[in-house]
């Protein structure tokens, strides 16, 4: 039926669809009233009519109302409806394979606006759709076609994303563009083949691996070609890396078919055979491996997509513990260190297409594990975006035995990102061609507008948990529903061959030959467990420990990088009290002034970055440091802006980063590892505001930071400066918590450190540096200072730096000069020895003591302590002082290998605060007194320790 024209013979008519019933009714409000509306619509509707027929128009909208030949009740009620199938249509659509969720209609019913099919028919289409297709003519075609669009197998969410641009974007899209996207026959029988082998995939390891857990995909089989629907889009696109993110629940099948893991290797995994006998497939450049290991379904891997032997693209899918959401930080870590240029000095020029992240949630998971909203709330910072992320629920409607209702307040497990005004599309796992549609959608948007957007995938669980798990017990309705309902191949195939794309006898042949591949696969893996030659050692190069390595920098080097740091612009306005504290760092090489520990961290970053490695540094207040004393970004005072002398030294060879992070530990410590491990060169720091803080991200320690070399052969050189002293400020201001890092301490997995001077600050920066590429190379956890930043006793002499080098241990100086006095050694680490050398000076004859500062607590310095301890032949006690609690700090840690290298006879002695439940007191004054006891009892003679 040909399109009408509408003819505008009044001035009303010019206004279309939403404007026009918002304008008559206001018109209506100024013929019955005009001191109803603004006097500037006043003035506009006098125009319309002429003061001699105002009463005759009055009456007509009152009595009939109507203008022109439009019925104005019957069109504002069809733009309502419309409206509400838009915003509402989602709760009608048909997104539960299973059916078992009850569809709420009356919000676009058109009986519940008084309107009848005669009605929304005699409606011009431009009235009430404006962008209407040319096909759609009349009000009743606009609702049956955008009923169609938002009530099938797609639901969509967008009417929370406040940008105009995008919102208007997104419906034109969705109502016009995709749905008249055809798929090609090619395509349909390539996306059958697909779920043929996902299936099939599934079902030899149910009958082959009887009772063995492997997390089934079955019930979101759409979930692959998904992913290479996305992987496909993004490469044409332009991107180099893929980046993916995933729980246990169908990482086999992803692992099988989108990052091509040959099936023998899984299935000697499952055998408990050798798996790294095996030849890896074509394309694929790593097998992740520690020496302990992990579990199958929570191994990653990398593979490149190639074209004629050009490599094309990087797919990552990260390694993940059982602690589901927490890989997502660690991929957008992954992603913007792929995307980031780091070759030049400034800032890293930074390219969201290279890269992109996908990340695949469970659907309680994604409401439930406050992860998410932390990693969320990254998306458009500066120094985190990743140019949009999509993120797939793979929503099983399901949590373990959970059902909905309990494990969420929202309606939908998506509805967290609409707090981040991200799109929101869900979609029947049932319909793989409403998946591409999804597909096309997201991967468009996120090119568009470099933003995030959410898919969420409804299916279902075939089995339970996983396979040992019987579901009746616990959801014995929805498991009735479940064994009688066709899988997604089944449903895709009858399809096909009702639309004569594929014939049954195509699809028995399919079917035959991927039953064949997995067949033949398993034949290739060995039937015998070797566990002799199971090696649960570390490689030789992690148990030998860190290699010696010259950290010390030329005086001439230093100067120049020095005097880098004091130049900004002439019309740069420091702060006046700033200005002068940065302005004494000038004498620091010629007045034989010394090197304070802000300047030694300046200095190492500025000579790091000459050396060509790039540096990254983040923290809640990281530019200006939580305690005033870095500003490594200036403030203009007068106009605001900001400079940082690293990003314009003449020196740099390699870029500077340094960015303030949101009040999140977990997702920022979580990125700031995944950006190292997949930018192996970069020396990364993450800083907590103070060291407590870190327990919030104590997931990311236990399971990445500390074991992901063990388990997943996962390196990485990440730096954590954990602010830690107690100065009597209470209990979540004191303590870095070293006893936790020294608990997962082993296997040489990384260094623990509590340092008591600038030198050596400068040198293990350095040095952490230099092993960032080498297979040595791990992280670096620093209890670094608060009240130690300014104080005269921690600064170091330029020579320190120009000639000296990082020590493990370093001896109190003026004390031990003579061996045959010396009765007692005290050991401690960080700033309580520097508390210990302000105050020996009060006390007369100390011939009897030596002090010994451990400045690297792990790896344990065993040689150094045991050549010290030799030289002194009289010595009855060895005493171990801290501020922590006896439980708490190094004690419970350093005991036993203080025991290991006493001499016969020598007692082993602590001196500190007694066991606590908090880690320090809340009172000033009892801190201060309880300090001064520490202190007192070291540097006594004859007084016992051990509360």
């Amino acid at each position: 039926m040909k399109k009408q024209a509408v003819v505008r013979d009044e001035p009303w008519q010019s206004f279309y669809g939403p404007n026009l019933g918002y304008v008559m009714e206001l018109y209506e409000q100024y013929l019955q009233d005009e001191n109803a509306v603004e006097p500037e619509m006043c003035e506009f509707f006098s125009t319309w009519t002429p003061e001699s027929k105002k009463e005759t128009a009055r009456r007509e909208v009152i009595q009939n109302q109507s203008v022109g030949n439009v019925h104005i009740d019957k069109l504002l009620a069809a733009i309502k409806l419309i409206d509400r199938l838009r915003v509402y249509g989602h709760l009608a659509a048909e997104i539960y394979p299973l059916k078992n969720r009850k569809r709420e209609t009356k919000l676009i019913d058109p009986e519940h606006y008084g309107l009848t099919e005669a009605d929304l028919e005699n409606l011009d289409a431009a009235l009430i759709w404006p962008n209407a297709p040319s096909h759609i003519t009349n009000g009743l075609e606009v609702y049956n076609h955008l009923k169609h669009v938002y009530t099938k197998s797609i639901a969509v969410e967008f009417h929370h994303v406040e940008n105009l641009d995008e919102k208007q974007w997104l419906t034109e899209k969705f109502e016009n563009e995709l749905f008249s996207t055809s798929i090609s026959p090619e395509k349909k029988i390539s996306m059958l083949t697909r779920l043929i082998e996902v299936e099939e995939f599934e079902k030899f390891l149910h009958r082959t691996f009887v009772g063995q857990k492997r997390f089934s995909i079955e019930g979101l089989d759409a979930m692959i070609p998904i992913l290479d629907e996305i992987i496909s889009l993004s490469v044409q696109s332009g991107a180099k890396t893929i980046n993916i993110g995933m729980a246990h629940r169908g990482r086999l099948n992803v692992l099988a078919h989108v990052l091509e893991k040959p099936y023998e290797m899984i299935f000697s995994e499952f055998q408990h055979a050798p798996n790294k006998e095996l030849v890896p497939s074509e394309g694929s450049i790593g097998i992740n491996y520690g020496w302990t290991g992990d579990v199958k379904y929570h191994l990653g891997l990398d593979r490149q997509i190639k074209d004629d032997n050009t490599v094309q693209a990087r797919i990552t899918l990260a390694n993940n513990p059982s602690h589901l959401e927490f890989v997502s930080p660690v991929v957008e870590g992954f992603t913007r260190a792929a995307q980031d240029d780091r070759t030049n000095p400034g800032y890293p020029s930074h390219n969201p297409a290279t890269a992109l992240p996908i990340l695949i949630h469970g659907d309680a998971a994604f409401p439930g594990q406050g992860i998410v909203a932390e990693t969320l709330n990254l998306s458009s910072l500066f120094g985190y975006k990743t140019g949009g992320a999509i993120h797939i629920i793979a929503n099983n409607t399901i949590g373990f035995t959970t059902e909905s209702k309990d494990s969420r307040s929202t309606k939908y497990a998506s509805d967290l990102a609409k707090g981040y005004e991200i799109p929101i599309i869900r979609v029947n796992a049932d319909d793989p061609e409403a998946c591409m549609i999804a597909v096309k959608l997201a991967c468009e948007y996120r090119e568009t507008f470099k933003k995030d957007f959410l898919i969420d995938l409804v299916g279902y669980r075939r089995f339970g948990h996983n396979e040992m798990d019987e579901p009746l017990a616990t959801n014995p309705l929805l498991y009735s529903i479940i064994p009688a309902h066709p899988t997604v191949k089944t449903i895709y195939s009858k399809q096909l061959v009702a639309e004569g794309v594929i014939t049954e006898k195509q699809v028995n042949t399919i079917e035959q030959s991927v039953q064949e591949k997995l067949r033949s696969a398993y034949e290739k893996v060995p039937k015998e467990r070797h566990d002799s030659n199971v090696e649960l050692d570390p490689p030789e190069t992690v148990e030998k420990g860190l290699p010696k390595m010259n950290t010390s920098v030329p005086l001439n080097m230093l100067k120049e990088v020095n005097d880098g740091l004091l130049n900004w612009p002439k019309d740069f306005h420091v702060f006046n009290k700033l200005e002068k504290i940065l302005k004494r760092r000038s004498d620091a090489f010629t007045k034989k002034d010394l090197v304070d520990w802000s300047l030694a961290e300046a200095l190492a970053f500025g000579t790091i970055i000459s050396d060509g490695v790039p540096i990254r540094l983040t923290g809640q207040d990281s530019e200006r440091g939580t305690f005033a004393h870095r500003h490594i970004v200036l403030h203009d005072h007068e106009t605001g802006e900001i400079f940082s002398p690293l990003h314009t030294l003449q020196t740099a060879k390699a870029s500077f980063a340094v960015h303030n992070s949101p009040l999140s530990e977990a997702s920022v410590v979580g990125f700031e590892y995944g950006y190292n491990v997949f930018a192996p060169e970069t020396l990364v720091l993450w800083e907590a505001q103070f060291g407590d803080f870190a327990n919030s991200a104590q997931v990311m320690f236990d399971q990445f930071v500390a074991a992901g070399r063990a388990k997943w052969g996962q390196k990485s050189g990440l730096v954590i400066l954990l602010p830690h002293g107690y100065e009597g400020q209470g209990p979540e201001h004191s303590s870095g918590r070293v006893e936790r890092f020294l608990q997962l301490a082993a296997e040489n997995n990384w260094t623990v450190a509590n340092l008591t001077s600038a030198a050596q600050y400068f040198h293990i920066l350095r040095r952490q540096a230099a092993i960032l590429q080498k297979d040595e190379v791990r992280p670096l956890v620093l209890m670094s200072p608060k009240s130690l930043l300014r104080n005269p006793n921690v600064a170091s002499s330029a020579s320190e730096l120009t000639e000296g080098e990082f020590k493990a241990v370093i001896e109190q100086p003026k004390l031990g000069g003579t061996p045959e006095k010396v009765e007692r050694i005290v050991l401690c680490s960080g700033k309580i020895a520097i508390n210990l050398a302000e105050n020996i000076q009060s006390f007369e004859e100390m011939d009897w003591l030596h002090i010994l500062r451990i400045e690297e607590i792990y790896p344990f310095p065993f040689e150094t302590l045991t050549n010290i301890i030799k030289r002194y032949p009289n010595l009855t006690e060895l005493v171990w002082i801290q501020e922590e609690p006896k439980n708490m700090g190094a004690w419970n840690f350093v005991e036993p290998r203080i025991h290991s290298i006493a001499k016969e006879g020598v007692s082993i002695k602590y001196i500190g605060r007694r066991r606590r439940s908090s880690p320090a007191e809340g009172d000033p004054n009892v801190h201060k007194a309880e300090q001064a006891r520490i202190i007192t009892e070291a540097l006594t003679r004859n007084i016992e320790g051990g509360l």
